[in-house]
């Protein structure tokens, strides 16, 4: 039986025993049976249970090399408090503040009201924290309390999450600012010509009729670009896998983006009719049509737009659009792709632009896992460079 023992001297006695009984006379088979028997009474014995003692649980121990083993490898920033003095920090929180923390008073190493506020409350809390990291940072701010002497700060990085916010936030108030203009634009002389009726003269009232029509088609470019961004932002997580021809497809996109009275002053120069990859036919196509009329738009008026597609290194498609304009300046450079960004503000809304293009653009590309390269310098024209992995 488990827990049951055989008692070796109960075991010896029975057998010495069993040996003077023989010797006395009794009968071998009588001895054997009362052995027999009392060697199997020992199984029968229950062992006692053992007394169960209640032991108080001894206290928590936290030693350093403890949690920092613990927390070491966590994914996001810990700090562990010996009252307000930090004793352990891992890797993420001495990446993201600082190696010079340990040892410090965090509200020293912090330094920011709002998470000093955070470490005086007595049972803990969340905050966010702006500015913790960087200007523009931002970090939610978490304290635990462990017990009266230990606490465990965690922080998350919002930053992302935030710059998303502002974005749209910018995105919102630039469209709404952009519909508004041609809006206002057609409210106004369509008020005029119905307040005037028959008195205004046939010249007047044509030259607003021209103007509404071309406000509301500027409203209606403007709406289509901002319903394809929207749809390249939806899919720009989505591969394309159909396998296209570059060179008939850049010839067809570049007449349509010059119209029959400008493709004249656009050069194409295919360096290999074979050149494919994978995409979508009609952002590929979109892509082609923004460049070209972009270059046609804002280069020299009678300077030719060059449309170039070779081979590249590392087996990227190259198509480059080139134009011969006055260029643009070195620190409009980085923000040329940004939505309604305009280097220009007067001369795009005159030349019909939106301000979209080149973001448009740049999604499509993304989208197809490739890269957009600006290159401009002043009185020596724009060249815009796309990169696109060749078809297997």
């Amino acid at each position: 039986m488990e827990g049951s023992r055989i008692p070796t001297a109960a075991l010896a006695l029975a057998i010495v025993s069993g040996v003077v009984m023989v010797f006395a006379g009794v009968s071998i088979a009588l001895t054997l049976g009362f052995v027999g028997i009392w060697i199997l009474s020992f199984w029968l014995i229950t062992p006692p249970e053992p007394e169960i003692r209640n032991k108080p649980l001894e206290a928590l121990q936290i030693t350093r090399s403890g949690m920092r083993d613990l927390i070491e490898h966590s994914g996001l920033p810990l700090l562990l408090l010996d009252n307000n003095r930090i004793i352990v920090a891992n890797s993420n929180a001495r990446e993201a503040i600082g190696k010079h923390i340990i040892g410090q008073d965090a509200r020293v190493a912090l330094r920011h009201p709002a998470a000093v506020d955070l470490l005086s409350r007595p049972g803990g809390g969340s905050v966010t924290v702006q500015g913790l990291t960087g200007p523009k940072s931002n970090w939610q701010m978490t304290s635990q309390q462990i017990d009266e002497r230990y606490s465990l700060i965690e922080l998350i990085n919002r930053t992302a999450e935030a710059d998303v916010g502002r974005a749209h936030t910018d995105f919102v108030a630039n469209a709404s600012h952009e519909l508004r203009t041609p809006l206002a634009s057609i409210i106004g002389y369509m008020e005029t010509l119905e307040d005037e009726g028959a008195d205004i003269a046939p010249k007047q009232a044509s030259k607003f009729y021209t103007t509404v029509l071309r406000e509301a088609r500027r409203l209606q470019t403007l709406v289509d670009d901002l319903m394809s961004l929207s749809r390249v932002e939806a899919e720009k997580h989505d591969q394309p896998r159909e396998l296209l021809r570059l060179a008939p497809l850049i010839r067809q996109s570049a007449r349509d983006g010059a119209g029959l009275d400008r493709f004249e002053r656009v050069a194409i120069e295919i360096e290999d009719d074979s050149i494919s990859v994978r995409g979508d036919e009609r952002q590929l196509e979109q892509l082609v049509r923004n460049l070209v009329d972009n270059a046609l738009k804002y280069g020299g008026e009678d300077e030719t737009v060059e449309v170039d597609l070779k081979r590249g290194e590392r087996d990227m498609a190259v198509l480059t659009v080139r134009d011969h304009g006055e260029g643009i300046a070195p620190e409009h450079l980085p923000h040329l792709t940004r939505r309604f960004y305009r280097t220009d503000p007067g001369r795009s809304r005159a030349a019909g632009g939106t301000g979209l293009g080149l973001a448009i653009c740049k999604h499509i590309v993304e989208r197809h896992r490739g890269r957009l390269d600006i290159d401009s310098k002043r009185g020596d024209g724009t060249s815009v460079t796309v990169r696109i992995p060749l078809a297997n």
